[in-house]
């Protein structure tokens, strides 16, 4: 049976910036869409805050496996009890994975029951992702890290609860470093935050993202029957 993955993003960018348009004209949840439709176990779908419900009625979350969610500047504008729909269904084992600025969003905050602030600078720099826990699924195919050629950087400390595991830690240009790939257990579900992913850059067309995007959504899945 295929992985139901839903993609959900602010789709606010990619209308109200010429540039990310450019990049995205799917919308950056198009092209992350499209990425996953790549293979053949994965039935993808998209979901945006303009729809009706935020793109998050109870139903289709009931016919969700993995959540996939970007969000940058709409953060506010997500209703609480969209916000605590998602939650349950994480506890009851849906998979959560969270994408670069979705760190501030109230979904992620109070998952984690933290601020998850952390340093940043945008100035189109190289990051190199190191992979930190090489047997780990999500880093399947991926060797010993990957180059982005431009991306924002983030930078520690950053403030979340201890992960259960680390798989990425990134390195910038400028010096810093930062914990860029990291996995929580909360009831049922499993998260994985991802840092990669800001808008001006064209991050979700690399293969190698597209790559852990993947890996994550089959390792965040539930077990049949959960």
């Amino acid at each position: 049976m295929a992985i139901r993955a839903l993609v959900w993003g602010e789709n606010f960018h990619e209308r109200n910036d010429p540039a990310v348009a450019a990049l995205y004209p799917l919308g950056m949840h198009g092209a992350i869409a499209g990425q996953l439709r790549q293979s053949s176990d994965l039935d993808v779908a998209v979901a945006t805050l303009d729809q009706e419900d935020q793109g998050l009625p109870a139903e289709r979350l009931a016919a969700t496996d993995v959540l996939l969610w970007w969000g940058h500047r709409r953060h506010q504008e997500v209703d609480d009890i969209a916000v605590e729909r998602v939650i349950a269904r994480v506890w009851d084992g849906m998979g959560l994975i969270v994408l670069h600025s979705g760190h501030l969003s109230k979904l992620f905050r109070r998952l984690m029951g933290t601020p998850c602030t952390l340093k940043w600078r945008v100035a189109g720099e190289r990051e190199r992702l190191w992979v930190a826990a090489p047997h780990h699924p999500i880093a399947a195919g991926l060797g010993d890290g990957f180059e982005i050629e431009n991306e924002e950087m983030y930078g520690e400390p950053f403030a979340v609860p201890e992960p259960h595991e680390t798989v990425f830690i990134s390195s910038f240009e400028g010096g810093e470093v930062f914990r860029s790939g990291l996995t929580w257990r909360r009831g049922g579900g499993k998260i994985f935050y991802f840092q990669p992913g800001h808008q001006t850059y064209p991050t979700y067309h690399h293969p190698q993202v597209g790559l852990v995007l993947l890996n994550a959504v089959r390792w965040a899945s539930p077990p049949a029957g959960a």
